[in-house]
């Protein structure tokens, strides 16, 4: 499953918004993208396609009840997800969304160890793949908002193959062709939404290895490293 990406930047969002409402002026967000990092998502708003800024994983952690263990939704199976209690209502009500951006990451594992992998375009265009989104009632009385990225099976995928552990399902995130988002945003029928959830051909994307740059150390009070 993919667990972080690269989100697209303000000036090379998809021209499906450029018209619309685009992202707020004082909006921002980081390049890399991980659980619970606020990214633009966009969505079917009242006069069309707009842009949102909201949480990546559909169930914030802040939102998990006390006393339950923490669980991840920051992909959504596609064979499930009509059924599962994190997804199935949005899915039912058609809050479907585009998640923009440039590239995302998988572990590859060929060498016998685990390699950081990014996967995009041939080209270098960026791109935007299925979500789902929702809204959340906050303490203070804001609403907030969250999103998960759709995934199918992807054992047969050319390219997709070759990541995640050796005898584990193979995954990968739908990845929307342009063409087709404004179809995808204005469909609110499940059984239909269901025929976009298609794997991308692997001669259109490229992937290289891309191992994550060493974590900085940490320095105590008395400035010791650790």
């Amino acid at each position: 499953m993919c667990t972080n990406y690269n989100a697209t930047p303000r000036d090379r969002l998809p021209s499906i918004v450029s018209a619309m409402r685009p992202p707020k002026p004082d909006w921002d967000w980081p390049h890399e993208i991980y659980n619970d990092y606020a990214a633009p998502i966009i969505r079917l708003g009242e006069d069309g396609p707009e842009v949102i800024l909201a949480s990546y994983a559909m169930v914030p952690k802040q939102h998990i009840p006390p006393g339950v263990k923490k669980f991840s939704t920051m992909n959504a199976r596609a064979e499930t997800i009509g059924e599962k209690r994190s997804y199935s209502k949005q899915w039912r009500d058609g809050q479907l969304c585009l998640v923009p951006m440039e590239s995302f990451y998988e572990p590859c594992y060929e060498t016998g160890v685990a390699v950081r992998w990014n996967i995009g375009m041939a080209d270098d265009a960026p791109f935007a793949v299925a979500g789902l989104w929702r809204s959340w009632n906050e303490p203070d009385g804001s609403t907030a908002h969250s999103f998960t990225q759709i995934t199918v099976n992807a054992d047969e995928h050319p390219l997709m193959k070759r990541f995640h552990k050796p005898g584990d399902e193979k995954r990968s995130l739908v990845i929307v062709p342009e063409s087709e988002y404004e179809d995808w945003l204005e469909c609110h029928d499940p059984e239909r939404a269901r025929s976009y959830l298609q794997l991308y051909p692997a001669e259109l994307m490229a992937a290289r290895p891309a191992p994550a740059p060493p974590r900085k150390k940490k320095a105590e009070p008395n400035g010791v490293l650790f």
